[in-house]
């Protein structure tokens, strides 16, 4: 009931906040992109809080656990794409926006390309986001399931009221408030947990003995993962509409520029602690089982 408690006291602060910030959204413009007023330091919180989601820790951390080194490109393919969006497309793209008023990626679309390029690529993307979202509210689910015993269907449920609410109540200008609460979450919660895990091995030196493949520590190669994460996942941080949305609402492309740019470089940054997540997959069972 504990970690009960503490979830839904910090969905319900989340949920606070977002009813909160949205009494300064008055028009259209602060829905979509936050009055085009977002700052180096809320630019910076919002997009660094959606790239290390549970793709770039659950996910990785499962990769780090399979083939070893090589998932570093996960996390360090994110970084050298935002490179990309915030010195190259960000400012760019944002500085079109601004000029003529466009509020989303569709309207970037229709405005270069035509109605027809808008309409194909929205319906490339709602079967994207379809399958994005559901695996987001699968992992919420399986979350509550292990730590408070709630049913799958019941967590999907919640997780997506919760998300529903915050988001509508204030559009982009709610979302960066509130990626500013979890990020902080995250990496706080992320320090405190990792030296548990390592302790819980017997250490670094022990988990470094460990040689489960030939090339387990094959920065390049190994298993399914490696540098073909380059190719696969570097461009979808420089055009993918979510992160664009953010550019939008960017007050200038100095803003964009050291905003985004912080982003890439703590990807960077975090790509070079893999060998942590290699070693918190590792310990995870018995880091698990020491709570059982």
């Amino acid at each position: 009931m504990t970690y009960l408690a503490l979830l839904i006291a910090y969905s319900l602060a989340q949920l606070a906040l977002g009813v909160w910030v949205s009494r300064r959204v008055k028009t259209s413009s602060d829905f979509f992109v936050a009055g085009r007023k977002l700052g180096p330091g809320l630019i910076f919180s919002t997009t660094l809080a959606a790239n290390i989601g549970a793709g770039s820790t659950v996910g990785a951390t499962g990769l780090g656990y399979r083939d070893g080194l090589a998932a570093i490109w996960w996390v360090l393919s994110a970084g050298i794409g935002s490179l990309g969006l915030a010195f190259w497309i960000g400012p760019a793209i944002r500085r079109v926006a601004a000029k003529h008023d466009l509020k989303t990626v569709g309207d970037y679309l229709e405005f270069r390309y035509g109605v027809v390029v808008r309409s194909v690529i929205a319906g490339l993307l709602w079967v994207g986001c379809v399958f994005i979202l559901a695996g987001q509210l699968i992992a919420i689910a399986w979350i509550l399931n292990v730590i408070v015993g709630i049913p799958k269907g019941v967590g999907c449920v919640m997780g997506g009221l919760m998300i529903t609410i915050y988001f509508t109540a204030g559009g982009l200008l709610t979302s960066a408030y509130v990626n500013v609460v979890q990020l902080t979450v995250k990496l706080v919660g992320f320090a405190i947990a990792l030296p548990f895990a390592l302790s819980a091995v017997g250490g670094w030196h022990t988990v470094r003995a460990l040689q489960p493949t030939a090339d387990y520590w094959n920065p390049w190669s190994s298993g399914a993962s490696g540098l073909v994460y380059l190719a696969m996942l570097g461009p979808a941080f420089v055009v993918a509409p979510g992160l664009l949305q953010k550019v939008y609402g960017a007050r200038d492309d100095r803003a964009v520029r050291i905003g985004v740019g912080l982003n890439a470089f703590a990807l960077l940054w975090m790509s070079n602690v893999t060998l942590g997540m290699d070693y918190w997959s590792l310990a995870a069972p018995r880091f698990v089982q020491g709570f059982g």
